[in-house]
């Protein structure tokens, strides 16, 4: 095997771990120490790859909002309809935002380890811009009126996140249930009449 090869696998190790550890332990009450046990490298190639115990959060980050934001596209892109795409984006955020690993991750440790500036940033980066294109393609088919579109998608963003933790943190059964049937009607109070 060739080095930078190796060097991929223990990065990928790194993660994979460190990912397992957050999710279930939280990140204050993950170390270093048990990350590399995990992965089963020393602490310099911990050293060789990230910064510090915040960089491989931020890797982990990375990878998890990814992920969500792959999900949302799928299911956005599964209908021709520019207000179905934007219902079943939405949909399919909430839904994923129900995982206790999602949600330990990106919703309750990212924004406290990261800070909400970086944590916005990297949410922008993987996903808040299918929102804002959604929403320019319904302000473009006339489903919406005419509006800046950067307002709205922090608008409706921040609403959904919002959303996502308070899921995390309700034991009701039919919550997600409640939760999109109050998201939809607040989309649907956007149509244009």
């Amino acid at each position: 095997m060739r080095r930078a090869e190796q060097r991929e696998q223990t990065r990928q190790a790194l993660v994979r771990e460190s990912r397992q550890l957050f999710a279930t332990l939280g990140y204050g009450a993950v170390g270093l120490s048990q990350i590399v046990a995990a992965a089963g490298v020393t602490k310099g190639a911990l050293y060789h790859h990230f910064d510090s115990k915040a960089d491989v959060f931020r890797a982990v980050l990375e990878q998890v909002q990814q992920e969500v934001a792959e999900q949302v596209v799928a299911a956005a892109e599964a209908h021709d309809d520019s207000w179905a795409r934007l219902s079943a984006g939405c949909r399919a955020f909430l839904t994923a935002s129900t995982a206790p690993e999602v949600q330990q991750i990106m919703l309750i440790d990212g924004p406290a380890v990261l800070g909400w500036a970086e944590w916005r940033a990297l949410d922008e980066a993987a996903s808040a811009h299918h929102l804002a294109k959604a929403l320019a393609d319904l302000v473009a088919d006339g489903a919406i009126p005419p509006q800046p579109v950067e307002p709205l998608a922090h608008l409706l963003s921040g609403a959904m996140n919002e959303a996502a933790l308070w899921l995390a943190t309700t034991t009701s059964s039919t919550a997600l249930e409640q939760t999109w049937a109050a998201l939809a009607r607040l989309l649907d109070g956007l149509r244009a009449r």
